[in-house]
């Protein structure tokens, strides 16, 4: 690839990091303030998910100049925070089920249903990026992780609105967590392959 095409794939990357940040700052306080008043772990876990992933997209911007082991670094942090995120979510379900809570589905119904169309647009944003790094993989990990989270939420709302109790909310939450954990890993897995890759290149090259 030229250095102008270069330039170019990376001023694309940076545009679609920046939107998909705003919107996900944005989603991470609606999520979180609909989710207190709402009393709904879902909608709590999936807030600090898209903090996280706000986070995220922070590394993934300031690694996008950086060198090949620094944006495995990143991804690794990204990775790394993903988990921390699913810690959090189960230590919120535990609590709901201890003290107690009455979400209310209507709530978390709308609020999943916007953030779908939210995070459907995020998704696909990072999915037209041409040769994405692995920085902007663990990114697009995060996007999908969010859709799949925003469709348990809607389930979950539905089923709080039909049986009336609280358990289908503390399960999605337990879900979403599962879910981070398992991009986490695929996160590490994906910067580890490209060690791999660029040690064998090396060996290659005689270097």
């Amino acid at each position: 690839m030229s250095e102008e095409a270069v330039e170019i794939a990376t001023a694309a990357q940076r545009r679609t990091l920046w939107i998909v940040l705003m919107l996900n700052a944005g989603l991470a306080l609606a999520f979180v303030s609909t989710g207190l008043v709402a009393q709904s772990t879902a909608l709590i876990a999936n807030g600090i998910d898209n903090a996280s992933d706000a986070i995220v997209y922070v590394i993934s911007l300031l690694a996008l100049t950086r060198p090949p082991a620094w944006k495995r670094g990143a991804a690794r942090v990204s990775g790394v925070l993903l988990l921390i995120f699913a810690a959090g979510i189960l230590l919120e379900a535990v609590r709901g089920f201890v003290s107690g809570s009455e979400p209310v589905g209507l709530t978390m119904m709308l609020m999943a249903l916007g953030a779908a169309v939210v995070n459907w647009i995020c998704l696909r944003l990072l999915q037209r990026l041409r040769k994405a790094d692995v920085a902007t993989r663990a990114a697009t990990t995060f996007s999908a992780n969010d859709f799949i989270s925003n469709a348990g939420v809607l389930v979950a709302g539905g089923a709080v609105l039909w049986t009336g109790a609280a358990w289908p909310d503390l399960v999605v939450g337990v879900a979403i967590a599962a879910i981070a954990i398992k991009g986490g890993v695929e996160i590490f897995r994906d910067a580890n392959a490209e060690a791999k890759a660029g040690r064998e290149r090396s060996i290659a090259d005689g270097k």
